[in-house]
């Protein structure tokens, strides 16, 4: 029809200026200890003079899609009618590019709202191969994300957290299509996608945080320029220096298997 994706978003239920700036502080803190439950963040972000309600910080963090690391699954919700998949990468050694590829949901806070960014991630290199935006924590973006990322080449595993979302037979049933390995994060393992949680906290302090984007156009132009700065100019040092493009592609030929 001509028309953007970014001009056709339903607008989403209205918070008010309080808890958007609340969201923005929970997110924040996030970062810094994904394991503090609603508990420990009402006493970290509150004051004597201003205590916070612990239901009030919960209903929050569950419209953020954000949950403690311990005792619970760090993931969004899950749904108990969804085949949950065992995790594959205990004892493994991540060789190559294409062998594994993760992905993974955040809150993207904004000045008047929120939306909810998704990226695929290929574990041996960090190299970004696809990220949507959407401001529904539904399965449709995070599908159209993955097929974008494997318009070309396909891993042996994909990784995800046990979220409904990736546990949806609209994602688990084109990774099954497509001969693709499936693994889920183990109950009570912070590190088990560990990669793109680095991610999230480049993107949001080196973009995110200094820039404040005021509508989805921008985020979404903002976050087409820091993607192709993280992948392409920004040296990482626990890959040498080196930029995530540059692994990806110097080491993927002979590693990548082939499309059905």
């Amino acid at each position: 029809m001509g028309l953007s994706r970014a001009s056709a978003y339903r607008a989403p239920r209205r918070e008010s200026r309080e808890n958007l700036a609340l969201m923005r502080r929970l997110d924040e803190q996030y970062l810094k200890t994904p394991f503090y439950g609603s508990r420990r963040m009402a006493e970290v972000l509150g004051t004597t003079a201003r205590p916070l309600n612990r239901k009030h910080l919960q209903r929050l963090m569950r419209v953020m899609g954000l949950a403690a690391i311990y005792p619970k699954p760090r993931t969004t919700r899950r749904d108990k009618s969804h085949k949950i998949y065992p995790y594959l990468l205990r004892h493994v050694t991540i060789a190559a590019p294409n062998q594994v590829w993760s992905c993974d949901i955040t809150y993207v806070p904004m000045p008047h709202g929120f939306m909810y960014l998704v990226a695929v991630i290929d574990w041996f290199s960090r190299y970004v191969l696809s990220w949507r935006l959407s401001n529904t924590l539904d399965s449709e973006f995070c599908v159209d994300a993955l097929e974008a990322a494997c318009l070309r080449t396909r891993p042996q595993i994909f990784n995800t957290d046990q979220g409904v979302q990736f546990t949806s037979q609209a994602f688990t049933g084109r990774l099954k299509e497509w001969g693709i390995a499936i693994s889920m994060d183990g109950r009570r393992r912070a590190l088990d996608n560990v990669f793109i949680e680095r991610l999230w906290w480049s993107v949001k302090h080196e973009s995110i945080y200094l820039h404040e984007f005021a509508t989805v156009p921008e985020l979404e132009r903002g976050l087409q320029d820091y993607f192709h700065f993280y992948c392409h100019e920004r040296p990482h040092q626990a890959l040498n220096y080196r930029t995530p493009a540059e692994v990806y592609r110097s080491r993927k030929r002979g590693s990548t298997r082939r499309k059905n």
